[in-house]
C-alpha cells in the first residue's frame, strides 16, 4: 500500500495533482478543499489510498491521515465506492461527517451529490458505529458573517491553480447566482461542480 506521496507538486487540476516523487509523476484523485491547499512548484505531502480495480489503479491524495482513515471507513458501508467517498469529504470534512452521523442529519449527508433521501438514512444506521467521535468536539460552529466558506474554497482552489486573486473574484462572482440557486433549493454550494463552471468563464475570458 501506498501510505502518503510527498515531493514538488507537478501539475494540478480541479480534482487531481500530480506529484514528483522520485523523478516520476504520481497523478493523486484529491478533492477541491485538498487542491486548495496545494501550490505549483512547492513539496507537498500527501496521504494516499490505493484503490485497485481488474482494469485501474487509482490513487486518492488527501491532507492528512484523518481524512483518509475516513475515506477507507466510509467504503464500508454497501454502495460506497471510493468516489462516492470523496465526493463526501469534498462536502464534508471528516468531523463534520462524524457529527452528522452521530447526531443522525439526514440534510447533511443529502447536501452529497448522488445521495438521495433513502440512502441517507441507509449510510447513518451503517456507519454509526464506526466513524468514532468528533476530535473537535460535536457541536457545529456558528454560522459567521463574512464571506460563505464555498466562496473561499473555490477561491483557494483558483490561486492554487495558478490564476491572480483578481481572477479568482470575478470568477467567483460569476458563479455565485449558480451557488445560491443550489442553496436556496435547501442543498449546498457545489464546490466541485462551481469550480468548473468558474474554469470555465475564465477561459472564455482568456
Amino acid at each position: 500500500m501506498i501510505a502518503f506521496v510527498s515531493g514538488p507538486v507537478a501539475a494540478l487540476a480541479p480534482t487531481l495533482a500530480v506529484i514528483e516523487v522520485g523523478g516520476v509523476g504520481m497523478a493523486v484523485q484529491c478533492t477541491p478543499n485538498t487542491i486548495a491547499g496545494l501550490r505549483m512548484g512547492e513539496t507537498a505531502r500527501l496521504a494516499t489510498s490505493l484503490v485497485v480495480r481488474e482494469d485501474s489503479l487509482t490513487l486518492y491524495g488527501f491532507a492528512d491521515d484523518d481524512e483518509r482513515q475516513v475515506f477507507e471507513l466510509l467504503q464500508t458501508a454497501s454502495g460506497v465506492g471510493p468516489r462516492l467517498a470523496q465526493a463526501m469529504l469534498g462536502v464534508h470534512s471528516p468531523d463534520a461527517l462524524r457529527v452528522a452521523v452521530s447526531t443522525g442529519d439526514e440534510k447533511a449527508l443529502m447536501a452529497v451529490p448522488g445521495i438521495g433521501k433513502k440512502g441517507a438514512q441507509k449510510l447513518l444506521l451503517e456507519l454509526k458505529d464506526k466513524l468514532g467521535v468528533p476530535l473537535v468536539g460535536a457541536q457545529r460552529a456558528p454560522a459567521a458573517s463574512g464571506p460563505a466558506p464555498w466562496t473561499e474554497q473555490l477561491s483557494a482552489a483558483l490561486i492554487g491553480l495558478g490564476y491572480a486573486s483578481r481572477e479568482a473574484e470575478e470568477a467567483v462572482s460569476a458563479v455565485t447566482p449558480q451557488a445560491e440557486a443550489a442553496i436556496a433549493a435547501g442543498g449546498s454550494a457545489p464546490v466541485p461542480q462551481l469550480l468548473r463552471a468558474a474554469l470555465q468563464t475564465l477561459n472564455r475570458a482568456r
